[in-house]
């Protein structure tokens, strides 16, 4: 997997500093986000398509970026993808369609948030300082910790190094999956809420959607469970949530 804490994090580059990606093929709405988000004190580049998206990203090293699903020459969905090859920056996918398959696909491919248009300028602000504080909070517990593996089983889960491995093997996890599992592999036998892990991974609950979290545990047993229809790791507690549980045989 690749590693989540980037150079860029590890030179200090967190919020209200280095640079965030808008790809937006409408020029009115890529400015109004870079205007706002001036003003919040980060630097803006913009992209127009798909392919100025990958360019841009692989020269700048951007703290995070703002995509958009529908854009010429490659779409959203393809840039993310790509971008999931070298990279675990925060991903916020934007689009005009509001159908719960286009936000799991996002969700599913790796991207950290979804945001239907039309929006608020304020309210993409409030997400991306969410993902980047959500970001920083991780990656000052990686540094300072120490003692930084979790052992369940055939499971370890390397919090220093963001490495998820079963049976030996490297398991690719994007870095939501890897907090998620993290957070409750560290807190097993502890029952959580949707809507408090959403609280906990995504750092906030005002403007956020709680199906986030069932696409995510789903992407997570898929990956660790050897029957994620049965799963062993992560239960499901009707009516409550789930559950990490590191004895089950």
């Amino acid at each position: 997997m690749k590693n989540v804490i980037d150079l860029f994090w590890k030179r200090g580059r967190i919020m209200g500093e280095g640079t965030i990606l808008i790809v937006e093929d409408e020029k009115e709405i890529g400015e109004l986000v870079r205007d706002y988000l001036n003003a919040n004190g980060y630097n803006v580049l913009i992209a127009t398509d798909g392919e100025e998206a990958l360019s841009i990203f692989k020269k700048n090293h951007p703290i995070l970026v703002v995509l958009d699903v529908m854009l010429p020459k490659r779409n959203g969905i393809d840039v993310c993808r790509d971008i999931r090859l070298d990279s675990n920056v925060p991903i916020i996918m934007m689009s005009a369609k509001k159908s719960e398959t286009d936000k799991n696909i996002g969700l599913g491919i790796g991207a950290d948030d979804y945001i239907a248009k039309p929006f608020s300028p304020g309210e993409l602000v409030a997400r991306i300082k969410a993902q980047l504080r959500r970001y920083t909070e991780f990656s000052n517990v990686n540094v300072s910790n120490s003692n930084s593996l979790l052992t369940y089983q055939n499971l370890t889960i390397d919090e220093k190094g963001y490495t998820v491995t079963l049976s030996g093997k490297k398991i690719d996890l994007s870095a939501k999956e890897f907090q998620l599992l993290h957070f409750m592999a560290k807190n097993q036998g502890q029952v959580f809420s949707k809507e408090q892990l959403f609280e906990k991974i995504w750092g906030y609950d005002s403007y956020g959607d709680m199906s986030s979290v069932t696409v995510y545990i789903r992407k997570i047993r898929e990956k660790i469970e050897v029957m994620p229809s049965k799963p062993k790791f992560i239960e499901t507690v009707w009516g409550i949530g789930y559950k990490f549980n590191g004895s089950s045989s």
